[in-house]
Order: structure tokens, then C-alpha cells, then sequence
């Protein structure tokens, strides 16, 4: 062993392994092709409340697994040391949208593929699938669900109402009823002809019903 074996360093051998062209052209690509899956996710988001830390997370997925994926194909040892780095990793978020979850295996892909060389693949894949989403995810319906509860006096009010009810709507489905001395609530499910929602004021306005409400129901419709 000479003087120089002595000062070598595999770290320094494997600074080389990745071009600066590669690194560059991979990281911008992933960071493009991320705010494109960033605005399809903020163009189709339908839940709750919109959460702009997610979308962000969307981008840096993207990236980060570029970066990953660019380690893993330069070495084989590296690709061993980073399946065993990662599988003590837990994620313990809990992903409210089940469409969530299609965003987040679109980055963490689109990432893998990139840092493959694979370049257009990526971009024509994610250019089709945010395509996909942006038609079906916004596209309108009037037969979406809705939640109509009505808080009625009496058996002969229920009737009533409930009649009426089915006479404007498409479809209604009882799902739960609630019978109390003086008060009877019942929580249908139905799907409307129209955008027109004036039949809940009606609803209303009859004798015996205290009261109508109608509220956009996201959940799965079995039937």
C-alpha cells in the first residue's frame, strides 16, 4: 500500500458517478412535471378543506424520489443500503381522499421513471393522466348524491313529506330514521333532476315539518 492508497477516499469516487448535465436536466424535469401534477391536484380537488401543504408535498415527492432513483442506478450497493434505509421509515398521516392516493403514487412514478432516463415516458404519461383526471374529476353531474334530513311532527307530516319529496327528486332512498315522542328525523339519500334546490323550501313550509335540510353527500352510492 502506497502513501496515496492510504489518502484515497470511495466518498470522493463517488462524487463523479452522476453527471452535473444529469442531475441538472432530472431535477428540472421532475420539478416541472411535479407543478403540472401540483395545479391537476388543485384543479380536481373536491374534499373538504384544501390543504396547500399536501400539494406542495406533491413537487417535492417528485424530486426527492429523482434524487433517490439517480443514487440507486449509479451503484449497486447504494441501491442495497437504500432499500434498508427506507423500509425503517413509517408514515403515520392518515390520506383522507381516496384520490390522494393516486396523486401521491403519480409523483413518487413519474420521479422513478424520470431518474430511469426514461424522460418521455414521464412526460407524455403524466400529460395523459392529468389530462384523465381534469376531464373526469370535474366533470358535473345533476344526479350527485345529496343527504336530505327532515325533522317531522308526526307519522302523517312524514308521509306528506316524503311524498312531495319523491315527486322532485330522481331517486330517494331512506337511510336512517329517528323516532322521538313529538319529533320524527329521517336522513334520505337522493339524487336531484336538476340544480334546482327550491323543493327544500317547500319542504319547509309544510305542516309539520320543522325543518329540511339538504347537504352535499361526497361518500360511496350503493344502489
Amino acid at each position: 500500500m502506497t502513501f496515496t492508497d492510504v489518502f484515497k477516499s470511495s466518498f470522493l469516487e463517488n462524487v463523479a458517478s452522476v453527471s452535473l448535465l444529469d442531475m441538472t436536466l432530472a431535477l428540472v424535469l421532475a420539478f416541472a412535471i411535479g407543478m403540472w401534477i401540483f395545479l391537476v391536484y388543485k384543479k380536481t380537488f373536491q374534499g373538504v378543506m384544501y390543504s396547500s401543504s399536501f400539494a406542495t408535498t406533491l413537487v417535492a415527492l417528485t424530486m426527492i424520489t429523482t434524487l433517490v432513483i439517480l443514487a440507486v442506478t449509479s451503484k449497486v450497493v447504494i441501491s442495497l443500503g437504500m432499500v434498508g434505509a427506507l423500509s425503517i421509515v413509517r408514515f403515520r398521516t392518515a390520506i383522507k381522499e381516496p384520490l390522494d392516493i393516486a396523486f401521491l403514487f403519480w409523483s413518487i412514478a413519474v420521479g422513478i421513471v424520470l431518474a430511469a432516463g426514461m424522460i418521455p415516458l414521464a412526460v407524455f404519461g403524466s400529460i395523459v393522466i392529468g389530462l384523465i383526471l381534469l376531464v373526469m374529476v370535474n366533470k358535473k353531474s345533476h344526479s350527485n348524491p345529496y343527504i336530505v334530513v327532515l325533522n317531522c311532527a308526526d307519522h302523517a307530516a312524514e308521509e306528506h313529506a316524503v311524498k312531495f319529496l319523491k315527486k322532485n327528486v330522481q331517486k330517494c332512498v331512506v337511510k336512517s330514521k329517528t323516532a322521538e315522542k313529538g319529533n320524527i328525523e329521517l336522513n334520505m339519500e337522493i339524487r336531484m333532476k336538476d340544480d334546482n334546490t327550491d323543493f327544500a323550501n317547500h319542504l319547509s313550509d309544510m305542516d309539520g315539518v320543522f325543518s329540511a335540510v339538504l347537504v352535499s353527500y361526497n361518500g360511496d352510492y350503493m344502489g
